[in-house]
C-alpha cells in the first residue's frame, strides 16, 4: 500500500467535520483512498453506479438515519443529484 499524505488530513477532517468530499480526476485512487479509510472504522460503501445500492437511498433520511453511527461513503455521488439535498437537510440538523 502506498502511503499517501492526503489519508492523514482525510482522517483528521472525518474526526471533525459531518461531511468530507473527495474530489479529483477519474482513475487517481478516491475509491481506494476511501476504502482504505473505510476499513479502520465501522463504515458502509455506497456505489451509486449500481442499481441495487441508489436503491437503498430511495428514502436517503431513514437510511442514513439507520446508518448515523458510521461513515457512509458515497461513490459516484453525481449519479443521484437529488441527493445533494437531502444531504444538506441532514448536515445541517447535525
Amino acid at each position: 500500500m502506498i502511503k499517501r499524505r492526503i489519508s492523514t488530513e482525510l482522517t483528521e477532517m472525518l474526526d471533525s467535520m459531518p461531511a468530507v468530499a473527495l474530489l479529483g480526476p477519474r482513475q487517481v485512487g478516491k475509491t481506494t483512498l476511501a476504502l482504505e479509510i473505510a476499513e479502520r472504522r465501522p463504515s458502509i460503501y455506497l456505489d451509486l453506479e449500481s442499481d441495487a445500492d441508489r436503491a437503498r437511498l430511495a428514502e436517503p433520511e431513514l437510511y442514513l438515519a439507520e446508518h448515523q453511527d458510521k461513515l457512509v461513503i458515497l461513490d459516484e455521488v453525481h449519479r443521484l443529484p437529488n441527493l445533494f439535498q437531502n444531504l444538506r437537510g441532514l448536515i445541517d440538523r447535525g
